[in-house]
């Protein structure tokens, strides 16, 4: 395998896309991050090595021309929430677009460039059986997409399956935060329901350190963190870090679905009746983390009290300071 100077990031401009960038740029190598908005990726702009290009990924070509004269893809596109879908329909419209088809087109776009590396960022609790592939649709969508990359004879591929990404601006535990710094009480489905956070410094560590590793491709890793903590446990901790603790109240099974209900109509939902089924599946690796990702994971006791405080002006500093600038 060749080695890789130029990396296309799909869902570079996001959460875990801005870190990985970040550390791929530090490295010296160019990466290219399409965006529908350049607005929304100007903290990328300032970042040497950085090619932002407005596109949609959806028109005709658009995916050709963006990997065309790059070495490797990198696909961290995923979507949390998303309508049910019609009969017969096991994903819905948003999940099927994202999870789905997308990861479809990469593999036949890449077919076509002849790039053959593809690192493809999917989900914890994912199901490699064929006859069930999850209680949800983001975990059906997620296998489904994973299946279309393994089928490719044609591609050096890697799979993560990561736990939930904590970290100082993510929409995890800052959600839980922002609630208990509005309301009287949190009311909780699935409290006992279990995660294994990884830190996204981790995440996109292991990610840019396996590019150029040839004993990873054809695999597939989960990515965890040192510790598993309940629902409820996470929450108290986003309370307390953010200095806001509020009560705790476990809702019971069938109460749970019904606010859940109500919750998916919000414009951005905090909770969907489709997230509950997906924490169904205890979000824990029952494998060692494998030292071919060359990471040993922070703790989020160690890590958490720091997010909340300084935001997003702290990260330019330190993303600037990676890529030497």
């Amino acid at each position: 395998m060749k080695k890789t100077h130029r990396i296309l990031v799909l869902g570079g401009s996001g959460f875990i896309g801005t870190h990985v960038v970040s550390q791929l740029t530090a490295r010296g190598l160019r990466v290219v991050v399409p965006t529908r908005h350049r607005e929304r990726a100007r903290h990328l702009i300032v970042l040497p090595t950085v090619d932002v290009i407005e596109t949609r990924l959806g028109s005709t070509g658009a995916l050709d021309d963006l990997i065309s004269g790059c070495d490797a893809v990198i696909n961290l596109v995923g979507v949390l929430h998303g309508q049910p879908g019609g009969p017969g329909d096991p994903f819905g419209a948003e999940f099927r677009r994202a999870h789905v088809d997308l990861p479809e087109t990469i593999v036949r776009a890449c077919e076509r460039s002849g790039v053959r590396r593809l690192v493809h960022v999917s989900a914890l609790g994912v199901s490699d059986d064929p006859a069930n592939r999850g209680p949800s649709r983001y975990l059906r969508s997620k296998a489904a997409g994973e299946a279309h990359i393994r089928q490719s004879a044609d591609l050096d591929w890697t799979i993560l399956r990561p736990s939930v990404v904590f970290g100082a601006d993510d929409a995890f535990l800052n959600l839980f935060a922002s609630m208990q710094r509005r309301l009287p009480l949190v009311p909780l489905a699935r409290p006992d329901a279990t995660f294994q956070p990884i830190w996204v410094e981790d995440l996109a560590r292991a990610i840019v350190n396996l590019i150029d590793k040839p004993t990873t491709f054809g695999k597939t890793y989960d990515l965890v963190g040192p510790e598993v903590f309940t629902l409820r446990e996470l929450v108290r901790m986003a309370g307390t870090w953010s200095g806001h603790p509020r009560p705790i109240i476990g809702l019971p099974s069938g109460i749970d679905r019904m606010v859940a209900g109500i919750m998916e109509m919000a414009p951005i939902p905090p909770m969907t009746i489709d997230n509950l089924d997906s924490m169904s599946v205890d979000n824990v690796s029952s494998q060692p983390l494998s030292p071919e990702l060359g990471i040993s994971p922070s703790s989020l006791r160690t890590i958490g009290p720091a997010m909340f405080g300084g935001g997003n002006e702290r990260r330019y500093g330190e993303w600037r300071e990676q890529a030497h600038r």
